[in-house]
């Protein structure tokens, strides 16, 4: 399946919230739906499910209008939808016979995703005397207890400790290799990296970056480069860049414990290399510079 977003445009009391936004997520892939908080991602989401109606524009599966009530969707909301003085076991039950599932079906799943969630013994205890982290769990069996094909998690490792995390990730790896469809929202970006091929990235309700997420780290990343000198701390070798280096690179950052240059135009890493030489630096790494989704994002919107 390919769900699309194409040039929806969504308004609140003659303001406009979304600005034509467009991007596309597969089966089998994930999809990191990225932003601020107020960019746009929660309004997105909540046309996708049809709870909202875009003022234009179109949501897509497969070349056809997507109309969410025929498809079975797992929602995970950043706030907890779920009744905290009801019992886990029977508002999982009957929410899951509210998707379609019978007693039996909705029961079973709910046992099979309570215990691979490993809360199965609080099955029979009011969700609000839970901790966070095992409310959450209980959140996330209720998203998958209906099997869904379309799954939409909006910061789901959220109160997660991480031997729990790390079940949460086997989770999701499976969803994606069981061929679902999976959007993913977070602003812990290391998240992001591990399961998605694919961003989109909004600000102010526009889509400021989309794509493949290696292709974008790559087109980031060119012409950057890390060095660090053994004996030199960043700034003493910021000043070596500014004093006798200044016509092959530049300093675009300073980290703890090396800096980040930029080769200037016609430049290349062995002019820099022998320049480097020459000056007796004792280089201790110089690599290739690839950036995290999260000086992407910074860059991006931090500004904003």
């Amino acid at each position: 399946m390919k769900l699309e977003v194409k040039n929806v445009r969504k308004s609140f009391s003659y303001t406009e919230i979304l600005h034509g936004i467009s991007f596309s997520v597969e089966s089998g892939k994930a999809l990191g739906l990225l932003g601020r908080n107020g960019a746009g991602k929660t309004t997105t989401i909540r046309i996708i499910m049809n709870l909202f109606n875009a003022n234009s524009g179109d949501i897509l599966l497969d070349g056809q209008k997507f109309v969410a009530g025929n498809y079975q969707i797992g929602y995970l909301p950043e706030e907890r939808g779920l009744y905290p003085k009801k019992k886990v076991l029977e508002q999982l039950i009957y929410l899951g016979q509210l998707r379609g599932l019978s007693n039996k079906e909705a029961k079973e799943n709910t046992l099979y995703w309570l215990k691979r969630l490993g809360v199965e013994e609080y099955k029979n205890k009011k969700l609000e005397t839970l901790s966070k982290g095992n409310q959450q769990k209980v959140q996330l069996a209720e998203t998958f207890i209906c099997n869904p094909e379309i799954i939409i998690l909006d910061e789901p490792f959220s109160g997660l400790d991480p031997v729990n995390s790390q079940i949460l990730k086997e989770i999701i790896r499976e969803l994606i290799n069981d061929n679902k469809l999976l959007i993913f929202s977070s602003h812990q970006m290391n998240y992001v990296e591990e399961f998605c091929e694919e961003i989109a990235l909004i600000n102010k309700g526009e889509i400021v970056l989309t794509g493949n997420l290696k292709e974008i780290k790559r087109k980031y990343g060119m012409n950057r480069l890390t060095i660090k000198e053994v004996n030199l701390s960043p700034d003493k070798l910021e000043e070596i860049f500014i004093d006798d280096l200044r016509d092959i690179a530049k300093v675009v950052d300073r980290k703890k414990d090396y800096l980040i240059i930029e080769l200037l135009e016609d430049k290349t890493k062995n002019d820099l290399f022998n320049a480097v030489v020459k000056l007796n630096l004792d280089i201790e790494n110089f690599s290739v510079y690839e950036p995290t989704l999260e000086d992407i994002f910074v860059k991006k919107v931090g500004d904003s």
